[in-house]
């Protein structure tokens, strides 16, 4: 039992505690009261009415050395809790930041009530309960906004799965700013049912969850909510999302599916919403479907973009019995950034894409599912398998506990999480895992953060659950890849190849413990908006096929962001040396609809070479001689793809001539352009300046004389279709 802060050992009732009554009943009442209930008698855990904390632990300096009698210096006024003493993180104002832990203690009752007040941020102003280092529950202060209360209000949770269990309570303080402080009292553990009032702007609904999903109004650019699904008092999904209040406002309906919670009572909590907002969030067996959609004016029309939402880093590219998957960091409640899931696509040929169920959720609010790998686990190294295919096992960040696992035996639908993780903890993330077959056992490399130092770190495992750390690279960042090529085909020549989110690599030695350069300095291969790519694990025929993040807003749409088209690596060399070479799959071909094209001819400044067209969606290539003109390129609609010839730049991308010539590749989408230059030694991403319909595409040389050896353009069918 935790040692209490007062001499009173004896505790009030929780109804005492709810109504912010001081700390005067005695253990007759107490123990009359409960007996007539039927209840056994509360267990006050702490009051904070000591000179001290006690058994509990600080770290910084927020909570200072003792419990605060009241308001601090500086704060607005205080109330709300019991007797005198407090715990208030605003010690010496709102800048600092730090922790309080309580010592171990047994839950022996059905529900732990307590007052909070403070900041309401979640991971950052918060009161977690902890397993083992791991929040299983959480809870922040009211307030968010300037001219709030500093009034305490009562709090609880049911803890009937945790009975028995050893835990702890934390006090986090991490924010600094306003509202950048918690405050806690009268913990109490009690079998009596907490009624609690309502918070202001806290909308509160039960809900019978016999629909598929529940739908959600976002409009874009309102203030942000935090929702709370709870089942038998445990918060089952948590999030944040931008609420629509009426239905005018709405700029698209998101949706929760709710198919493994099916027939089972929740309770639905909205912070900082209106009652209208709530009212307009409903239950239904199927998700509202725009008339145009995947037909918008910029949707990506040759790659997969998701339905609703935001997207970035492509995650867990992995190919398991004809299918590959794409996962991908996912935020299926808004048009920004946040709420990060692994979102999952599938496709068979690697151009045509289905959008299946959220793959990995959230832990609980502010632990969030960030970026990393997937593998094939043939030989069954985890014992995780359970069926007649190999087990698949995800590795990703949980922003809240560190690298984790979890496995799929049904194909990348759903995942189990491994009981033991996380597997590695450490300051980073993004971690990488391949298989090192001379030397039989698996390796991560991951971001990782030594003594402020950006760095890679190596680990080997033998069965995806221990790994010892290996060995550290420094000078990278975050998404890592690590994988190894022939080059120019032969396999008896390799080089192996570590490639971060810049897309910057080098190229080096692997022994399965320790990368070794081969020179100075990285390379780079993309340019442009592109970022955070990542290959996948288990293609067929010792193929390297890469995605990238294609970092583009998408304006006034339901959807946010894209992907590259999938491109096939190699190493090949060049007057440079060995270089990385990236090139779009040839499945894209299979969309090539019409072609055109024009004899070899000479270009003049004054008469560029025209194919007349019609369409939006192109794959273009040209071949020039350069001459002695100063300027080469294409125009497709007004998009003008230019390289310089005195600066041997293609874009800003650094693009050297073989023998006199360059080759221009243009793959046109409605939002954006991938520029490829000399058959894959640069790879540009850029959007889309002039959309819409193209009429006419044409090739040009400016400053003087050029020759165009080849130039046909292929126009391209939308995989949507």
């Amino acid at each position: 039992m935790i040692q209490m802060n007062s001499p009173c050992m004896l505790v009030t009732t929780l109804v005492c505690a709810l109504l912010g009554a001081t700390a005067t009943a005695t253990t007759t009442a107490t123990a009359t009261a409960t007996a007539q209930e039927g209840l056994r008698p509360d267990i006050l855990l702490a009051d904070f009415e000591g000179s001290d904390y006690g058994d509990w632990t600080t770290t910084g300096q927020a909570f200072g050395s003792a419990p605060a009698q009241g308001t601090h210096l500086g704060q607005m006024q205080v109330s709300g809790y019991v007797g005198n003493g407090l715990v208030n993180s605003f010690y010496g104002g709102d800048g600092a930041t730090g922790t309080l832990t309580s010592p171990p203690f047994v839950i022996e009752r059905r529900f732990l009530s307590f007052l909070i007040g403070g900041g309401g941020y979640a991971g950052t102003t918060c009161v977690n309960l902890l397993r083992d280092g791991e929040a299983v529950r959480t809870a922040t202060g009211p307030n968010t906004t300037p001219g709030g209360s500093e009034a305490l209000q009562a709090w609880a949770w049911d803890l009937q799965d945790l009975q028995g269990q050893r835990l702890n309570l934390q006090v986090v303080d991490a924010r600094t700013g306003g509202w950048g402080h918690i405050n806690l009292d009268h913990v109490v553990l009690t079998d009596l049912q907490p009624k609690i009032p309502e918070r202001p702007g806290v909308q509160r609904r039960e809900l019978l969850l016999n629909r598929r999903f529940l739908l959600l109004p976002v409009r874009s650019g309102a203030r942000s909510t935090r929702v709370d699904l709870r089942i038998d008092g445990k918060a089952v999904r948590q999030f944040d999302i931008e609420l629509a209040s009426t239905e005018q406002e709405i700029s698209f309906w998101s949706f929760l599916d709710l198919g493994e919670f099916h027939g089972q009572q929740a309770d639905l909590e909205l912070s900082s919403s209106t009652a209208e907002a709530a009212a307009l969030i409903r239950l239904a067996d199927e998700v509202p479907t725009p008339p145009d959609l995947y037909d918008e004016a910029l949707r990506p029309q040759l790659r997969f973009s998701q339905r609703i939402g935001w997207n970035n880093d492509p995650n867990g590219l992995v190919y398991a019995d004809g299918e590959w998957h794409l996962y991908f960091q996912h935020n299926p409640y808004g048009w920004k950034w946040g709420n990060m899931h692994w979102g999952h696509a599938v496709s068979r040929d690697l151009v045509h894409w289905q959008q299946l169920p959220i793959a990995i959720y959230n832990r609980q609010h502010g632990d969030w599912a960030f970026s990393g790998g997937a593998v094939v686990d043939e030989e069954n190294t985890s014992g995780w398998q359970s069926g007649e295919n190999a087990v698949i096992v995800a590795s990703w960040t949980s922003t809240g506990r560190g690298e984790c696992l979890a496995y799929s035996n049904n194909g990348g639908r759903t995942f189990t999480e491994y009981d033991g993780n996380p597997v590695v903890q450490h300051s980073g993330r993004d971690p990488k895992i391949i298989w090192y077959a001379p030397g039989n056992h698996w390796v991560m490399v991951v971001y990782s953060q030594v003594e402020g130092k950006a760095t890679l770190a190596f680990h080997s495992s033998p069965d995806l659950q221990h790994w010892t750390h290996t060995s550290n690279l420094e000078g990278y960042y975050e998404c890592p890849e690590l994988f190894e090529l022939p080059v120019d085909g032969n396999a008896e020549d390799t080089r192996w190849v570590v490639f971060a989110a810049d897309a910057q690599y080098a190229l080096g030695k692997f022994d399965g413990r320790v990368f070794t350069p081969l020179h100075q300095g990285k390379h780079r291969l993309h340019y442009g908006s592109y970022y955070a790519s990542q290959t996948f694990s288990n293609a067929p025929d010792g193929r390297r096929i890469q995605f990238g993040w294609a970092r583009i807003n998408m304006p006034d749409m339901h959807f946010n962001q894209a992907f590259s088209i999938a491109h096939d690596l190699s190493l090949r060399t060049t007057a440079d040396g060995v270089r990385l070479h990236a090139e779009p799959v040839p499945e894209i071909e299979s969309l090539r609809e019409q072609t055109q094209s024009l004899p070899r001819q000479v270009l003049t400044p004054e008469d560029p070479l025209v194919l007349p067209v019609k369409g939006e969606l192109f794959d273009v290539r040209a071949r020039f001689a350069l001459g002695d003109a100063t300027t080469v390129g294409i125009d497709l609609g007004g998009n003008r793809v230019l390289y310089d010839v005195a600066a041997q730049k293609l874009g800003e991308a650094a693009l050297a001539p073989i023998a006199g010539e360059i080759e221009i590749r243009i793959l046109l989408d409605r939002p954006m352009l991938e520029i490829i230059g000399n058959r894959g030694r640069v790879y540009l991403t850029n959007p889309r300046e002039h959309r819409g319909e193209v009429k006419e595409i044409s090739a040009f040389a400016e400053g003087g004389r050029a020759e165009l050896l080849e130039f046909e353009a292929h126009r391209l069918r939308s995989i949507w279709r």
